[in-house]
């Protein structure tokens, strides 16, 4: 298997069932069949829909499998039959399917695939956006139907084609009507509810984004292959420079405006934008001193302004301010660049040069650059000057200025000749070597406080034309200026050292706060966490590997045992390193996080099984034995022949023990039916049901509840012992918290594909947090009488509900109570799929 060529993918996605996949599956596999390729049908869902059908017409079928499951007969793909027959392609409908347990079968469908990719089949599917993990939340807001079945977006993307098929809503509304996609008696039901038109645009729009998300994602893998480093403006892509400072808002807003954002969008949690261009917000940390002005409360505050309008924060180091934004840019294939004009004055900036903005503009190249005025332009104070080290340029205009100055002031002084006495002219000189000290460093100072010595003693200390350096004042004048010199250097270089190490201490604390906000906000999984290292630091590639390569251009550092976290790109420096060795402690620090998680989910069963046994062991020794108890001493007393009963008094005896014996013949069932259900071994005889058929039965032993909406409500897949008891248990638990005088309602509807029976109490009601214990066993919330048996009637209703393929859910009842929600697929789910199941991907 190790030689064998993976499989392709090709994947139709759909915005909603009955937008024709499986028909573009079929139609595509036709024509590779034409050509000559080998294709087979693993599995298609036509929904009994005349035309799809016929396209399976000249298709070799693997035929199914059959699968018994809770007393249930379904029918899944057959895998081993399709890898024994080994086409080139084959067709794999409803990608995000659910398969039956069982046989060794995978939990999933995608699996199955997965299996087939690894034996090198082509394999053709089909899935609707709803069924993605990271727009499952989206689509139950926009829809109120929550998607059981999901598949991870990772899958879907590492498809070799992913192919759109796309709809207008009111044509498939207009198909919907015609009876093309559903039963003629579910059309009306379906367009008033999950096929409004809202709906279906909206979902439309979600299949739409995302789709191009996975283009945009091809094109910069595409560029990044082959060196690209021009702008494709394919995409508007407005990326805003912050500094930290007051005017991070102001750009921020006209940066949204240029990408043309709303100011609410609507985002899934997968990040997906649902409008407009994309917004990247950037700050840059460096590492060389240009900490100024920046205010660590303002990021914070501009980042949760960037991600309300949609945008996403990206926190990178770089010496350079301007060289690191444009690489950015480049990097993200931004089309613009939004920056705030220079809060330095006209001098600031006369006396350190062009500032980032004009650098910026200089080396953008095609990207545009936008200067955005604010309030604060100008009105800034004096910034460092863009280098803190001494730089090549001033370790060359160091000496130079050593030279030239003293020899320029010597020039200007002598047109001054007895205007300034001797001490004005030697604080002249002694002011220019302090300046030259400040530029170039204490070798330049000592070049300059030589020359002003020689040019001080020869043409202002007389004789004047004529050095005297037997002359102790001469002398004291060359040592002093050599003194003041070097030690306003050292101070100087002192200064710049101190500088650039707060500088850097202020950049690492700046990057490390952005990446402990984002494991605050929940982005601290191993992937997040690398791709913020590799962005943090311009590096082409993050990875954690057991084994550090030994090649060049790999930056690695251990990241717990035996782990190291490994950059792919530039070499780092040591301060950068310093950080990074950071970052590699969060990594392993994730690391040990998953494996302690996957060691937790694992005991995780075994303390749930311990719990369950420990409650029934303290029900056990009450509720079992106290109807025990009662039949036991009735039976006794009657063997007694010490004592001569009446017929009555023996009737009532027998009254007592059959009551005792049948309460505990509940209670035992209640016991082996949940165990049953834990093992998945309940046995179950899925048919037709009507609700008339279960509800006088499952009544009888409730007095006064009120049924109503129940008579014309289409029979419904269910087991009509289980559905009884599951009804029983529900009104039962419902008539212990009516207040007398009030009567249970039990109502009915049917919507979508399923029929909702509603048991209805005007008791006290329970809060929403408290909802999910009813359902444990051995739980009794809010009953004042511990007594009245073990707790199971809710557990084992939703149990029983669900292994029906339905579900039980609790709500509020309108003006107080709890309402018991069971919903149950119609008879008809065999035949025709509804958006609530599985079977709606093969649409």
């Amino acid at each position: 298997m190790s030689d064998v060529r993976p499989g392709q993918l090709k994947v139709y996605l759909g915005a909603a069932p009955g937008v024709g996949k499986t028909y573009r599956m079929l139609d595509e596999g036709r024509r590779r069949a034409s050509r000559g390729a080998d294709v087979v049908v693993g599995f298609a869902e036509c929904h009994g829909r005349p035309c799809t059908e016929a396209m399976l017409d000249g298709l070799e079928t693997v035929p199914r499998v059959s699968c018994t499951y809770r007393g249930g007969r379904f029918e899944e793909m057959d895998l081993a039959a399709v890898l024994e027959r080994r086409p080139q392609v084959v067709i794999v409908d409803e990608f995000a399917h659910s398969n039956i347990p069982g046989d060794g079968r995978n939990p999933k469908r995608w699996q199955d695939i997965e299996t087939l990719l690894d034996a090198g089949v082509d394999v053709i599917t089909a899935v609707n956006i709803q069924h993605l993990e990271s727009l499952n939340d989206v689509v139950e807001k926009i829809t109120g139907v929550p998607q059981h079945e999901r598949v991870p977006d990772e899958v879907v993307r590492r498809a070799h084609q992913i192919e759109l098929v796309d709809m207008e809503p009111e044509g498939l509304r207009r198909r919907m009507a015609h009876g093309n996609i559903y039963a003629p008696e579910k059309v009306d039901a379906a367009l008033a509810n999950y096929f409004r038109p809202g709906n279906l645009t909206a979902l439309r729009q979600l299949a739409l984004l995302w789709v191009a998300d996975r283009v945009d994602e091809a094109l910069q893998e595409y560029r990044s292959q082959h060196g690209i480093g021009k702008v494709w403006e394919t995409r508007e892509r407005v990326i805003v420079a912050l500094t930290g400072g007051p005017e991070g808002d102001t750009l921020i807003r006209r940066a949204a405006r240029i990408a043309d954002l709303p100011h609410s969008r609507l985002r899934s949690s997968g990040g997906t934008p649902m409008a407009g261009g994309d917004l990247l917000a950037v700050h840059v940390a460096r590492s060389d001193g240009l900490a100024a002005g920046v205010s660590h409360a303002s990021l914070a505050r501009q980042r949760r302004l960037v991600e309300d309008l949609g945008g996403s924060y990206h926190s990178v180091v770089g010496d350079d301010v301007a060289t690191t934004l444009v690489e950015f840019a480049r990097a993200e294939n931004a089309t613009q660049l939004v920056l705030g004009t220079s809060r330095r004055g006209r001098l600031a900036r006369f006396l350190t040069g062009p500032g980032t903005g004009e650098t910026v503009t200089e080396l953008s190249g095609d990207i545009d650059v936008h200067r955005v005025t604010h309030e604060r332009a100008g009105r800034g104070t004096l910034l460092p000057s863009r280098r803190r080290t001494l730089s090549t340029a001033r370790l060359i205009a160091g000496p130079v200025a050593g030279l030239a100055l003293p020899v320029l002031l010597t020039i200007l002084l002598a047109q001054l000749r007895g205007t300034l006495n001797l001490t004005s002219d030697a604080l002249l000189f002694l002011l220019a070597v302090v300046g030259v000290a400040c530029i170039g460093g204490v070798a330049s100072a000592v070049i300059a406080s030589l020359t002003a010595s020689l040019l001080l003693n020869y043409w202002f200390i007389p004789p004047i034309g004529q050095f005297t350096l037997d002359d102790p004042n001469a002398l004291l004048a060359l040592a002093v200026f050599a003194v003041v010199a070097a030690t306003v250097a050292a101070v100087v270089d002192r200064s710049l050292r101190l500088s650039r190490r707060s500088a850097r201490a202020t950049a690492e604390a700046e990057t490390m706060s952005s990446l402990a906000g984002s494991i605050v906000r929940g982005e601290a999984t191993i992937p997040a966490l690398l791709e913020r290292t590799r962005e943090t630091f311009g590096m082409e590639s993050a990875d954690l590997v057991e084994e550090p390569p030994d090649a060049a251009g790999v930056t690695a550092v251990p990241a717990g045992p035996g782990a190291f976290l490994t950059l792919c790109g530039r070499t780092l420096s040591s301060s950068e390193r310093r950080v990074l060795a950071a970052f590699a402690a969060h990594v392993g620090s994730a690391v040990e996080r998953a494996r302690l998680a996957e060691a937790a989910a694992e005991v995780e069963p075994v303390k749930a099984a311990d719990r369950l046994r420990t409650a029934l062991l303290r029900a056990v020794g009450h509720d079992l034995r106290t109807p025990l108890a009662a039949g036991w001493a009735a039976v006794t007393s009657l063997r007694s022949r010490d004592v001569e009963f009446s017929p009555e008094d023996r009737d009532e005896l027998l009254a007592t023990a059959d009551e005792s014996m049948a309460k505990l013949n509940r209670l035992v069932e209640n016991l082996l039916d949940l165990s049953r259900l834990e093992a998945g071994a309940l046995p179950l005889n899925l048919r037709p049901t009507s609700l008339e058929e279960v509800l006088p039965m499952a009544l009888t032993d409730v007095p006064g509840v009120e049924v109503t909406d129940a008579e014309e409500i289409p029979q419904v897949l269910a087991d009509p012992p289980l559905l009884e008891r599951v009804i029983a248990n529900l009104a039962g638990n419902a008539d212990r918290h009516t207040p007398p005088g009030k009567k249970v309602l039990v109502t009915a509807s049917a919507l979508a594909g399923r029929v909702e029976l509603r048991v209805v109490d005007r008791g006290p009601g329970l809060p929403a947090d408290g909802r999910e214990r009813l359902f444990e066993p051995f739980q009794r919330l809010g009953d004042t009488d511990n007594t009245t048996g073990l707790g199971l009637g809710l557990a084992l209703a939703r149990g029983l509900t669900e292994a029906m393929n339905g579900t039980l859910t609790p709500e509020d009842t309108p003006g107080g109570g709890l309402t018991m929600v069971v919903s149950l697929p119609l008879a008809a789910r065999s035949v025709t799929a509804e958006p609530t199941e599985h079977t709606v991907g093969g649409a």
